[in-house]
């Protein structure tokens, strides 16, 4: 009693959670540019299991793009804290010659 209890609740989130998708051959996600797709369900309502979604490449040019703007960015604010610390002489880095 308690299996077929536990059973049916089971089957009844897994339905109420399960993605339905509907194949249309005019919206390509491929071409769909700026959304992401995601689903959170692996089987269908009828138990079979979903075909994998598409994935979408991320080529070196746009991690180019993403990452050099970022670094400069990094190095500019690094720049000027290090000659802020310097200016206030809270951090002077020492002229050591190791002759």
């Amino acid at each position: 009693m308690a299996l077929t209890a536990a059973g049916s609740s089971l089957r009844a989130f897994l339905l109420r959670n399960s993605a339905s998708f509907i194949r249309n051959a005019g919206l390509n996600p491929r071409s769909v540019k700026g959304s992401a797709l995601s689903r959170s369900a692996v089987t269908s309502g009828s138990g079979a299991v979903l075909p994998n979604p598409p994935k979408t490449s991320f080529g070196l040019t746009r991690v180019t793009v993403v990452v050099v703007p970022f670094l400069y960015l990094g190095t500019c604010i690094s720049k000027n804290f290090a000659a802020l610390l310097e200016e206030h002489e809270i951090f002077v880095p020492d002229d050591d010659d190791d002759d």
